[in-house]
């Protein structure tokens, strides 16, 4: 109906709203930015020191290919103690022992917790494990069961003879490469030291040779690369989205099939284990009997 009374009004809106649409837009940012500017400087005013960080990503960037340089460069320039934005995680970082003495003494429970991952949550059957559980009831449990069943002295020096053993073998290996001038990777050696030592006081035996040690040694390796890669999800939530199109989703569901379908190999043996263990006692006390 408008249009029909004033086509020239009409026109002349029209390529108004064309010419203004790009300056729409500009104005728009430039209030977000103020709005996000004004904003942080006013929640910030008691915070620790702070570089200046970029929206949505914050201080990531800074960070670059070495963070404890970064860091120790961002320290020197903020002071020992100050505020980083990790995209949306606040982290405050302590350069300095006796802060950190301060922080852990005083603030204990405030900062006994380690920082959330969805990975680890994934992977730990939501942080069913000792080392990153959350302080509380069900950690004190866990800390409770492994000083009476794995930490004892008495456990200890039940597996004395394991650590030997395992050291002993170590030191060979080392001794044969330098033998044959070979390079000794030490970090490969003292990793499998740690796992031979695990599994056979865990399992009862090691994962090392075969298919289902060069299995386990992979799965091990894949389990280790994902929970240290860089999970966009936890810094900026509203982009976990990109993990699909990455890949990163499918590949840790990958492992945490795998490792819970090996855990459920290693139960299973150790039931059998068990009770052909029993039925051999119980044949011997019959044989003994008659």
């Amino acid at each position: 109906m408008i249009s029909s009374v004033y086509p020239e009004f009409v026109k002349m809106l029209e390529v108004h709203s064309i010419i203004l649409h790009p300056y729409s837009l500009a104005c728009l940012l430039f209030i977000f930015v103020t709005k996000w500017f004004f904003f942080n400087s006013a929640r910030n005013k008691n915070s620790p020191p702070s570089p200046l960080k970029i929206p949505v990503v914050g201080n990531l960037l800074q960070l670059g290919s070495y963070p404890h340089r970064s860091l120790q460069s961002l320290a020197k320039r903020h002071g020992q103690l100050m505020l980083l934005h990790l995209g949306n995680a606040p982290t405050l970082v302590v350069s300095s022992a006796d802060g950190a003495r301060e922080n852990l003494r005083a603030h204990d429970v405030i900062f006994s917790n380690r920082p959330d991952s969805s990975i680890a949550r994934r992977l730990l059957y939501d942080y069913k494990d000792l080392s990153l559980a959350p302080y509380g009831e069900y950690w004190r449990q866990m800390r409770s069961i492994c000083v009476v069943q794995l930490l004892s002295s008495k456990r200890v020096k039940l597996f004395q003879s394991i650590r030997e053993e395992e050291t002993a073998l170590l030191v060979q290996n080392v001794e044969l490469f330098s033998s044959r001038s070979l390079q000794v990777d030490l970090s490969e050696l003292f990793s499998e030291l740690t796992n031979d030592v695990v599994c056979r006081v865990s399992f009862g035996k090691k994962y090392r040779e075969g298919d289902s040690g060069r299995k386990f040694k992979k799965l091990l390796e894949e389990f280790g690369a994902v929970l240290g890669v860089f999970n966009v999800r936890d810094f900026i939530p509203w982009l976990g989205w990109i993990n699909h199109l990455t890949g990163l989703n499918a590949r840790v569901e990958w492992v945490f099939k795998e490792f819970d379908r090996f855990l459920d190999e290693v139960i299973e043996e150790s039931k059998a284990n068990r009770v052909g263990v029993n039925c051999k006692q119980v044949s011997n006390s019959e044989t003994n009997t008659n």
